[in-house]
């Protein structure tokens, strides 16, 4: 609304007030409403009278569309300013009006508002309705009644770094579609909303739609794709199959609800094509299910396994004991509490494996012709892992085995260390292992964009069945026999808990396979792998 420089003395000081938002403009209007005066500086939590005028006067100059005023009444006027700019100016949000609620929370502080406006551009206009809040506290410096600045307080779905923006969509619109031509939205699977909104930026211009004009946030700091909040003027809408399963998809929604801060991915083992992917996430909005970066604990054995097989350490019938502790380059390593050594010469790989002890991949690593990079070479040549080239259709990790040298070597081959994965990962790697052919996960179809998937020679099929049989193994009679109980057919497993500093319990990892799907868990601070991610894996498995 109000555009250009104007200039202003005060005090023999020049001031420049931009665009309504300038930091020169809260200090005029600071100086003059209270640093100016000599009165005493309050302290202590704002009253309910402070509470109710810091409100009043910060909604009204809000609905007037005063920028300088509204921000003068927070206690960051710099950004709110410049967020108030955008949002009429940029967004074009006008004739706000706002209803605020009574005062809730610890003091009364806390005032729950609603706001209707009116969004136009070029002709197009729409009614924008949402609801928000905001909480009062007390100055540090001036001692004022002030509103605590967040995004959010303009709109709720606002973050640091987001801008309002109303014009021309990015992309146009899109139907995405599962593997069977069912719709897929935000509404019923909330898990793909940001999925959706980055295929629709990406692809939208491929799957023969026409931009429309919209109101929507702008995520600068991140590569989330845009969030759209109100469409002004439809455009064509383009449909965009993907390989989603909408009967996998809800069950995987269901199950990550079950569970705070927990990821799960399906895929289908024959294709790699993606099944579901669900996040619950507590902390962000982040796609943790295909970008997340974290140990993946003894789901790791799987590839270690396969190193160990494909160098002629051992075998699914060899030698791997199981002590109570190993020993390597000055570093002690430790079962998990419960689990009774086994040195006798029925410890084999198969029994170590089933049981996830730890020591038993310990003493083997050592073992010629192992090195450093070993581990690294099977992850990288064999699943496919850590190279960054996988086109999955949205952004996503590829998971990283660094070649370690001292005690972190013998880490990684238990999932701990320098190794980081996600439940997108894992359910590859379970995908490769069972069928000894690594095929890059995607989500849409490549002859979209003509790019290129990820490829890797994959295991020799003497390794796949030694790996496959000892996942069963795990399923029917080791860790993961109590969770994989519920389900019938080919089934196989594999359990990991992953320690993290400063965490009071490990992240709770599983990966397993029911016929052609291969699903992987990770459940923050879910502790062992069975208690946890293993239900929301056999959910999902359940699913088909």
């Amino acid at each position: 609304m109000r555009k250009g420089v104007k200039i202003a003395i005060v005090g023999g000081v020049l001031v420049a007030l931009v665009g309504g938002a300038g930091y020169g403009a809260y200090n005029f209007v600071d100086a003059l409403g209270d640093g100016g005066t000599s009165a005493e500086k309050r302290t202590g939590p704002p009253s309910g009278d402070e509470v109710e005028e810091t409100t009043e006067k910060f909604f009204a100059a809000w609905e007037k569309g005063d920028s300088v005023t509204a921000s003068s009444y927070t206690n960051n006027a710099g950004d709110a300013g410049r967020m108030f700019t955008g949002y009429f100016d940029t967004a074009r949000i006008d004739d706000v009006k706002i209803e605020a609620g009574a005062p809730t929370g610890a003091g009364k502080r806390t005032v729950p508002f609603s706001v209707k406006a009116t969004v136009a551009y070029k002709g197009k206009s729409a009614a924008l309705t949402y609801k928000s809040s905001l909480t009062v506290v007390r100055g540090k410096t001036t001692g004022r009644a002030l509103v605590d600045w967040q995004p959010s307080v303009l709109h709720p779905e606002l973050k640091k770094g987001d801008v309002l923006f109303t014009g021309e969509a990015a992309a146009p619109p899109i139907e995405p579609v599962d593997r069977d031509g069912a719709e897929l939205t935000k509404e019923k699977y909330p898990s793909l909303g940001p999925v959706l909104d980055t295929l629709r930026e990406r692809y939208g211009d491929k799957a023969g739609g026409t931009p429309g004009i919209e109101l929507a946030i702008q995520h600068t700091t991140t590569e989330a794709a845009d969030t759209t909040l109100l469409t002004l003027a439809k455009g064509k809408t383009g449909k965009l199959p993907t390989t989603i399963s909408a009967k996998a998809q809800a069950a995987a929604e269901k199950a990550v609800k079950k569970y705070a801060d927990s990821s799960v991915v399906a895929v289908q083992p024959s294709t790699g094509q993606v099944l579901a992917v669900a996040n619950n996430r507590t902390k962000d909005a982040f796609n943790a299910a295909f970008e997340g970066k974290v140990a993946p604990g003894s789901t790791m054995k799987i590839i270690t396994a396969a190193m160990l097989i494909d160098n002629g350490v051992t075998s699914m019938n060899g030698p791997a004991p199981c002590p109570d502790t190993a020993m390597w380059q000055s570093q002690t390593f430790h079962n998990l509490p419960g689990l009774k050594a086994d040195e006798t010469p029925k410890a084999t790989l198969a029994n170590s494996f089933m049981r996830s002890c730890n020591t038993a991949f310990i003493k083997l690593i050592d073992e010629k012709p192992l090195d450093d990079a070993s581990l690294t070479k099977e992850a990288q040549e064999r699943f496919g892992l850590g190279k960054d080239n996988w086109q999955t259709g949205i952004t996503s990790f590829d998971g990283s085995v660094p070649p370690s040298t001292g005690p972190n070597r013998a880490a990684n081959a238990i999932g701990q260390g320098e190794v980081q994965m996600n439940p997108l990962n894992m359910a590859s790697v379970t995908a490769t292992a069972i069928t000894g052919q690594f095929r890059q996960p995607y989500l849409v179809s490549r002859e979209l964009d003509d790019r290129d998937l990820a490829t890797a020679k994959g295991l020799k099929q003497s390794t796949s069945a030694q790996l496959k049989q000892m996942m069963r193994l795990t399923a029917t009679q080791g860790t993961a026999q109590p969770v994989m109980s519920k389900l019938t057919g080919d089934i196989g497993a594999k359990t990991g808990s992953a320690e993290v500093d400063g965490q009071a319990s490990a992240d709770s990892w599983f990966t397993g396979f029911r016929g052609d799907v291969a699903a992987a868990a990770m459940v923050e601070g879910g502790g062992r792998g069975g208690e946890a991610a293993g239900p929301v894996v056999v959910d999902v498995l359940r699913a088909g």
